[in-house]
């Protein structure tokens, strides 16, 4: 009977820890650009807050949970290596594990107070000196190998500017990361305003609410899509801590209708033949098919994929339609590409 009762319960954690709660999105179907992001705020903002270490539940209980080794319930996963450790030693007098705010808590200077310094959402497990290696960096393309006493990390910095990649295998896991803090804190209640920007700032100690590299983030979303780490992680802070959850680990499109309307369905469009511009637009948009000179067939559909206009020729018009998202699919040779369009 008790492995019966332990399988039952077993199953039914995992029927929770599987899917979006009911509901958790509604309204946002129709929404782009701000609009969206203002949406996205009010639905996961005044989450349950945590303290950063107390005797009571804190991050680091937390981050134990979010971030268990699946190999080994005793240890953590270090966000930036992928090095297990025991989870027990914490900070350790830094032979331990370190909790790393991937944004950085300088950038805001939000410290570790509850709310944006004790978010789980954005705090991971860390090996401590590389945690002091990437410091407040920036994130961007950089390529010389960042070796940890000698280890292979994977993660890169520059010589020349004040930046951080990480590994491959967690590049997505940032940007959604950072999307998430730049929608959470708007400034209200006393939160720091995060806003990302597409440039690396003169002053790399400014403790301005900033983070870049956008451009950079949003190209790393699309190249590390969202694992079954990431939503589980999502399902544990939602369900037994926090009470609120990432909105790109559910909808990995939301990050192209708020920052990059020139979005594929699973790609950004731009890695593709097909190129449509002005978008967002009131009216017209023009197609544009690089290394194709020939004929190709262009239909608009609506969000719940309904078919509204075909059309052959370089322009579509979209005065008549009410503002919202659309899905533009474009058939030419034997490829069909298909991107967003955002009506104004």
């Amino acid at each position: 009977m008790k492995i019966i009762l332990i399988t039952v319960i077993q199953i039914f954690s995992s029927l929770i820890y599987c899917q979006i709660p009911n509901g958790y999105y509604n309204g946002m179907d129709s929404l782009v650009g701000n609009s969206l992001k203002v949406g996205l705020h009010n639905i996961i903002n005044d989450h349950i807050e945590f303290p950063y270490t107390s005797s009571s539940t804190d991050v680091w209980d937390i981050l134990k949970q979010t971030d268990k080794d699946p190999n080994d319930s005793n240890n953590v996963i270090l966000f930036y290596t992928g090095w297990s450790v025991n989870a027990a030693q914490e900070w350790n007098s830094g032979g331990g594990w370190s909790r790393e705010h991937i944004w950085s808590k300088s950038r805001g200077d939000f410290g570790s107070k509850r709310g944006a310094g004790t978010d789980a959402h954005h705090l991971r497990p860390t090996d401590p000196s590389v945690n002091s290696a990437k410091n407040n960096r920036w994130f961007d393309t950089c390529s010389n190998p960042y070796l940890d006493n000698g280890n292979y990390t994977g993660c890169f910095t520059s010589t020349t500017n004040w930046v951080w990649q990480p590994r491959d295998e967690v590049k997505g896991d940032v940007a959604r990361m950072v999307f998430y803090m730049a929608t959470r804190y708007e400034g209200t209640n006393g939160e720091p305003d995060l806003e990302l920007i597409d440039y690396l700032p003169v002053d790399n100690n400014t403790s301005d609410p900033i983070y870049a590299k956008l451009n950079t983030l949003i190209q790393w979303h699309y190249e590390d899509s969202v694992d079954d780490w990431e939503r589980q992680r999502n399902d544990i802070i939602y369900y037994d801590y926090q009470n609120n959850r990432n909105p790109f680990i559910d909808h990995p499109e939301y990050v192209g209708l708020i920052w990059d309307y020139n979005v594929g369905i699973n790609e950004k469009a731009s890695s593709y033949d097909l190129k449509i511009h002005p978008n967002p637009t009131n009216t017209l948009i023009k197609i544009e098919l690089e290394n194709h000179n020939g004929s190709f067939e262009a239909e608009l559909y609506d969000f719940n994929g309904k078919l509204l206009e075909t059309t052959n020729s370089t322009f579509f018009c979209l005065a008549e339609y009410p503002s919202g998202v659309y899905l533009l699919k474009v058939a030419y040779g034997n490829k069909v590409n298909e991107v967003k369009v955002i009506k104004e």
